[in-house]
Parts: structure tokens; sequence; C-alpha cells
């Protein structure tokens, strides 16, 4: 009878008072916990196995509700992923919201807007939606910040007390209100203090690290440092589980433990291959849900962001907007496991790394066993122009000053600077290294396929191999109906598409060391008309395609 469970909770969640002033305990919607990572990569937790790491928070999680073994990013950028998540729509659909750093539009939709209309309270902690501008939105679209606490943290993490601020939330709510709570971890953004990792007893042997990074002391300990901010973010959720169970709240708690994007290491993060956008997946909801399972198909993030509309009893005339399918029945048992066979990812911009902020469009489809990839700009370079400027900047009369910054690496700036990338620049032309970093930051074929099953490191293109001739024009077909249908610019009207490229960018610049705003809007900054001077040149730059 766990169908008519369903159906019984949710007509008694829609009849509830919008104030969630609930008087009955046994009838009450869930609380939702969503915790996101800021870049980890499938699959490091130990929950998935990988002994590196040790994340008993994300195990607990998996462990009392389902573990996701196939959970897709809609994108392997923090801010059009979030922005995804939050409308439950892929990045195409939600303009600006859906490329990196620009601005969050108000007639955008977002869950926790929705749960906080019904009844419910909302807020945050650490990193909402961003980068990015959200004028006009009384709050984060994330919800209303609670960032006030604070704890001595070492350097590259924040000294922010994630765990105390959600205890700070939750004295704010009303007696018996559900809530619903964001904790983004600014972890394992770089930078990293290095040795970090190592000298917490984090050891990476050559069988951890990625196939697609060489083999070297170096980058074993950066990603020794990556594995150790993905503890800290994992003690804070502890934390906060703790805190639940405490109060007597832990059991009708949906807590959603993933993260946005890929690690940030070349070739992962902002990339669509297995490590920028396989995404760590974890779902928990006790009175609801029965533990120990694991799901293995492939779902999308947004698919998650239409569970929770649906585990808070949401009218589905509310949530018309989102594009994914709810996850609950095929974790409560309530109706037939009805998951989709694919997802989809892409990406538009991410750094500012090519002349005027071009970005590498790029969509992909995953099915259980492969991948497919269109890169609609081939000609660009897709991590990144080899050569940058913002180590120059300019005075009014056009006189070069040299930057206080100091020394950086020369370019591909959408890899997140750090350790491995420069170690990998300065060891490019050992011939061991060298197929790792063309893989990297080379140019790429307009198509790509994978086996992620025997490849999962995606170094091995299977386009043009008759054996796989079916498969890359299924796929293809696939990718093609599925952007048609939900009205993707880069397949329905590529010549509108660069409507992407006009959007404008709120963080600061690769090419400059100011931000687009003060450039569009000079009036802020009246003396200094001179940001609009020219790019300067340098032999061997990416010039405008």
């Amino acid at each position: 009878m766990a169908w008519l469970t369903l159906l019984l909770s949710g007509f008694i969640g829609r009849c509830q008072s919008s104030r969630g002033e609930e008087t009955n305990a046994s009838d009450r919607r869930p609380n939702v916990l969503v915790a996101i990572c800021d870049d980890q990569s499938y699959p490091h937790a130990s929950a998935y196995g990988y002994t590196a790491v040790s994340t008993p928070a994300f195990d607990r999680v998996a462990a009392t509700g389902v573990r996701f073994d196939t959970a897709i990013t809609p994108s392997p950028g923090c801010s059009p992923m979030r922005a995804a998540f939050l409308t439950g729509r892929p990045i195409w659909q939600i303009g600006p919201a859906g490329t990196h750093a620009s601005s969050f539009p108000t007639h955008l939709q977002v869950f926790p807007e929705l749960l906080r209309q019904s009844g419910y309270h909302v807020g945050s902690t650490g990193k909402g939606w961003g980068p990015g501008r959200h004028d006009g939105w009384p709050d984060n679209p994330a919800g209303k910040v609670y960032n006030k606490r604070k704890q001595k943290s070492p350097s590259g993490i924040s000294d922010k007390d994630y765990a105390a601020n959600f205890e700070d939330f939750l004295a704010e709510r009303k007696q018996n209100q559900p809530f619903c709570f964001w904790y983004g971890g600014h972890e394992t953004h770089r930078g990293y203090q290095q040795g970090i990792g190592r000298k917490n007893g984090i050891n990476v042997t050559a069988e951890q690290l990625p196939p697609f990074l060489p083999d070297a002391p170096e980058i074993r300990s950066d990603v020794a440092d990556y594995l150790y901010e993905i503890q800290w973010f994992d003690d804070h959720l502890g934390r906060m589980m703790e805190k639940l169970e405490a109060i007597g709240e832990l059991e009708n708690t949906m807590i959603v433990v993933t993260s946005d994007n890929g690690m940030p290491f070349p070739r992962a993060k902002a990339n669509l291959y297995e490590y920028g956008i396989h995404m760590p997946l974890a779902i928990t909801w006790p009175v609801r849900i029965p533990a120990g399972q694991s799901i293995d198909t492939p779902v999308s993030l947004i698919d998650v962001t239409r569970t929770i509309v649906d585990a808070a009893s949401i009218d589905p005339g509310q949530c018309e907007s989102m594009t994914g399918t709810s996850l609950l029945g095929a974790m409560t048992g309530a109706e037939p496991a009805n998951l989709p066979t694919a997802a989809f990812s892409g990406r538009e911009r991410h750094s500012s790394s090519r002349f005027n902020s071009l970005s590498y469009p790029c969509r992909c489809v995953r099915d259980s066993r492969f991948l497919y990839i269109r890169n609609f700009k081939p000609e660009r370079w897709p991590a990144g122009t080899p050569q940058k400027f913002s180590s120059a900047t300019y005075d009014r009369d056009g006189r070069l000053i040299v930057s206080e910054r100091g020394p950086e690496h020369g370019g591909y700036h959408d890899i997140d600077n750090g350790p491995t990338l420069v170690w990998m620049i300065d060891h490019r032309d050992d011939p061991n290294v060298r197929p790792l970093f063309d893989a990297a930051v080379a140019k790429r074929p307009a198509e790509e396929l994978y086996d992620v099953v025997t490849d999962p490191q995606c170094l091995n293109n299977l386009v043009g191999d008759d054996d796989f001739a079916a498969v890359h024009q299924r796929l293809s077909k696939q990718l093609s109906s599925h952007l048609a249908a939900t009205g993707d610019l880069r397949q329905t009207d590529p010549s509108a598409a660069d409507v992407w490229e006009s959007y404008p960018r709120f963080s600061p610049l690769r090419w400059f060391a100011t931000p687009d705003w003060a450039k569009q809007n000079p009036e802020a900054i009246p003396d200094m008309p001179w940001l609009e001077q020219r790019r300067p040149k340098a032999k061997g730059s990416e010039q405008p395609q």
C-alpha cells in the first residue's frame, strides 16, 4: 500500500496551512537540506569505495537512503549549474543565468522560493548562486543568507562556520514549520594550502589519481589537498546531521548531498568529460525512503530539483517550467521506477580566457555506457587561449603598469590555476606528459564519443570507429532531438546563439583586472574613463573568431 501512503501524504501536504503551522508531526512535509560541494568529482567519496578520502556524513546519507552512481550535472561550472539546479531547467532555457558570472533574472522561478511561498522557512549559508549579480532579488536565489558565525580555518578554506550558521537558521523558524536550507561549501574550490592533505594523513597513490593526470609527487600532493577540503565540507554536513538528530528532525528531513561540477584540475571542471559532469549524489529521507539503495541509471541534478518540490507537495501547476523527472517514486517504491535513460549537460562561457570573453559552447548526452559530446566552436581553444594578459594593466594614458600579482602561468584559464596545471605546463615536452597535456588544452574535434565503462578518463575518441558507428548515430540524433525539443538556440537557430556572448560578465576578467560591469557602467566609476582602452596585443594570442 506504499502508493496509498504517497497519495495521502501529498494530499495532506497540499491542505496544510500556507504558514507551515502543522500540528500533527506524522502529517508534516519534509524538511529539506541541500548540501553542495564546490568542485567535487565522482567517485571521490568513501561510499563509492574511494579509499583515499573519508566522508562519513556522505556515507551516512547514502546508507540511510539512496546512493546514485550516475548523477550528471546540468553544467560543469558553478554559476550555470547552480542556476539550472535552482530553476530545474537546462542552462539554455534560463538566459544569462545559464552562463558563468552573469545575472539571474527575477522572472526565473526557483525551488527555495516555491517552498517559502508554501510555508517553508528558507535560508542558506556559504556559496549560494554565484558568481554573478542577482539584482532585484531580496536575497540570494538560494535563500536568505546566514553567514555571521565564523571559525578559525586553514588558509585556502572559508572561515564560515557553516554548521553554526545552520543552527542560527533553525533558531528562527516557527514551531513545527518545515524548513529548506542550502549549505553551499566554498570547498573544494581552489586555492588550497599546499601540503595540507599530506599533513593530515591523506596519501594518494598512483592508482588513486585520475588517469588523465600524470603521476608526479606534486600532483599527488595537489589531489591530497583537494581531498582534504572534501573532508572539511563533509565534517560540517556531519555536524548539521547531528543537530537535526538532537532536535528530533533527522528522520523527517530530505538531505541531498552533491557537487556543482568536477574537480578543479585539467580535463575535469569546465569540461563535459566524466570528471567534469559526473557528480557524487546521495539522498535520504528516513521516514519515506528505504535505506541501503543504489541507482545506477543516469539522472540529472535537475531531476533532483523536481524531486524536492514533489516531496514538498508543491502544486504541479506551479512547477510547469521545470523539465526534470521526479525521482521520488523510484526512491520510495511508491510507483514503478520511471527513470530517464540518459542525462544531458552543456556549457557556454566559463572563464574569460578567450578574446572578448568568447565562450566554448558544447553539449552532451550521457547514457549508461556512452558519452557523446558536440563542440559547436571547435576552432576555439577549449581550455582557454594559451596566452593571457591579466598580469598587465594600463594607466589613463595607456602606459603599462606592471602587475603586483606576481608571476603566473601563461594561459589555459578555463583550468583553475594550481600546482597540477603549472607542473603540466612546465613538463609539457616530456613524451609521457605531452599526450595528457594536449588532451587537456589542445583544440578538439566537433564530435567526441567515449565508452565511459572502459574509458572513464575519456581519452579514446570513438568517432570514426566503424564498430561504434551505430552508437554515434544514435546519440547524435538523441542529442539533436533533445536540444530542439527544449529550445536550445545552438540547435534550433545557430545564427541567434551568439546571444550567449552578449551577456555581461560580473566577475574579474582574465584579460584585465577590472570586471565587465565597470566597463559597461562607466558612470559608476567616473574617474576611470580609460577602462575602455584597447586590449594589449601579444604574439601568439588568439584572435576573435
